[in-house]
């Protein structure tokens, strides 16, 4: 299947080739010479034909980020990759090539039309992204597996199938085979599908399909539950509780704990260990519940900041507007005035009234601005006062809560400390009536090992509630002041386009007044 040419070398998409590509495929009216003389933008271009170059490898189309439509058939080409940046992508083509896998298309979400006919792909897969597709062609390739029809059930949109000229199609059930597991396919292999051989088909293999579709919908049942798991984490994550909502902190302190895991074995530490448990979980409990809560007011506090900033900024432009629109009624007017003018003095006279007007529109578009800017600090500072003093409410009631558990902590280090050192004394008068496993009785050989492993217990459990602390105020903070920042870089930038614009706009409108040639006027 290798089509490559002896009398041509492998060629490189470049600058040159697309350039000249897309000059080539351009309108051809005046308006395409134009376009041709100035440059055509690769951004700005729709549809892009590169068929029979004898291209190698698909490179330097990160620019075309608004295409729709990419030919590459007839070439030389060995791997998918490259079209990253071109995720508008609607119909691509790249059939007669030397492909081998499908591969480089995760981000190609707006498909709708894929041929890799006639290349040397053995296996269908790698298509997930493609949520659109509608028409496929595979024809001529070297699938051989039955299996890989039952990939495509995914894509609920797909209308056209071609698979002729594959090792499948051999198969005296292919036809039967694909009407019966893909029954909203209108076409295979070019044909129009006929209903009754479909319903046929789905006859055929009713065992399978009630088979398979039972396993789908357990599948899709899991799937649906680990992404509602993975968005309620996300939101948990959000608020900085994520691990408060249940026993997860206190099961971490146990984990690593050796001498708190071996000290449980005695009298009286599992029942003591299961209340201090209990009293700590309702405390996380407390607040996980409580960071849900100000993460809803701090959400509140954002979306009503943002309305307020969108809602300024519409009224100022649209005063912008009411006043360029009366500006451009009176321009055209002077403009024409101008041009009819016969007498020199007075046309020099008329534009000087119009060079004022022009002027006069620019100090009122960027007092309006400024007036603006004014208004969105006063806004922006309001909102980061409002923010940073939720936030730090937010801490302080989260580090009060996680104080109590320190203080449970504590208290249950005083029993656990007390109950062993009454098991120790017991041992030693030879009164211990329990059976303790061989580790246990190794931290009973003197006071001091056993203090020590008590003690090492409780710095674990400590570190783990100081290191949970730690995280969440951290995290916290870093929204914040990230929140903050990226509010004041965003208007930052606003303003910079919206004096460039405001400049762009009257330069125009002078240079329209300049390019008006006083002696041609007045011939």
């Amino acid at each position: 299947m290798n089509r490559l040419c002896n009398s041509l070398e492998p060629r490189v998409m470049d600058d040159n080739m697309l350039k000249l590509a897309v000059g080539e495929q351009g309108p051809q009216e005046e308006a395409g010479q134009l376009a041709k003389q100035e440059g055509v933008l690769f951004k700005d271009v729709l549809s892009l034909q590169l068929d029979f170059q004898n291209i190698l490898r698909i490179d330097n189309l990160w620019q075309f980020e608004s295409l729709r439509k990419l030919q590459l058939d007839n070439n030389i080409i060995e791997r998918i990759e490259g079209l990253e940046n071109l995720t508008h992508l609607v119909w691509l083509d790249l059939s007669f090539n030397n492909i081998e896998a499908i591969e480089g298309l995760d981000s190609l979400v707006n498909l709708e039309d894929l041929s890799l006919f006639n290349n040397r792909i053995s296996k269908i897969d790698s298509l997930d992204a493609l949520v659109k597709l509608q028409v496929l062609s595979l024809g001529n390739n070297l699938i051989g597996n039955m299996m890989n029809i039952i990939y495509l059930r995914r894509f609920k949109d797909l209308r056209a199938l071609s698979l002729s000229g594959n090792p499948i199609a051999e198969a005296e059930d292919y036809k039967m085979f694909i009407w019966a597991y893909l029954p909203d396919l209108v076409y295979l292999d070019s044909r129009r599908i006929d209903d009754h051989m479909k319903a046929l088909a789905a006859m055929k293999h009713q065992y399978g399909i009630d088979e398979l579709k039972h396993r789908e919908a357990l599948m899709q049942a899991q799937l649906e539950e680990e992404q509602a798991l993975r968005q309620q984490l996300q939101e948990h994550k959000a608020a900085f509780v994520e691990g408060l909502d249940g026993s997860f902190l206190f099961d971490s302190m146990y984990a690593e704990d050796v001498e708190g895991n071996k000290l449980a074995f005695l009298h009286g530490v599992g029942e003591l260990l299961e209340a201090y448990k209990n009293k700590f979980v309702v405390i996380c409990l407390n607040i996980f519940e409580y960071g849900l809560k100000q993460q809803e007011k701090r959400k509140v506090e954002l979306d009503t900041f943002n309305e307020c900033v969108q809602e300024a900024i519409q009224e100022s432009q649209q005063q912008g507007k009411d006043w360029i629109a009366k500006f451009e009624e009176k321009h055209l007017m002077s403009l024409t005035a101008i041009r009819d003018e016969s007498d020199l003095a007075s046309m020099e006279l008329r534009i000087t009234e119009y060079n004022k007007d022009i002027t006069e529109l620019f100090d009122l578009l960027m007092t309006l601005e400024m007036q603006l800017i004014e208004q969105l600090e006063e806004t922006i500072n309001m909102f980061e006062r409002n923010i940073v003093d939720l936030v730090g409410t937010f801490i302080e009631n989260v580090q009060s809560l996680l104080a109590q558990c320190r203080d449970l902590e504590n208290h249950h280090h005083e029993k656990v400390l007390e109950i062993a050192i009454n098991t120790l004394e017991k041992m030693a008068k030879g009164e211990l009536d329990e059976d303790l496993p061989d580790g246990v009785r190794a931290l009973f050989v003197d006071k001091d090992t056993l203090v020590n492993a008590v003690g090492a217990s409780h710095d674990i459990h400590l570190l783990k509630i100081d290191n949970r602390e730690d995280e969440l105020v951290t995290r916290v903070n870093s929204w914040c002041t990230r929140l903050v920042d990226q509010i004041h870089k965003d208007e930052v930038m606003r303003n910079r386009k919206r004096v460039k614009e405001i400049n762009q706009y009257v330069e125009h409108m002078q240079s329209e007044l300049d390019n008006l040639d006083c002696g041609d006027i007045l011939d």
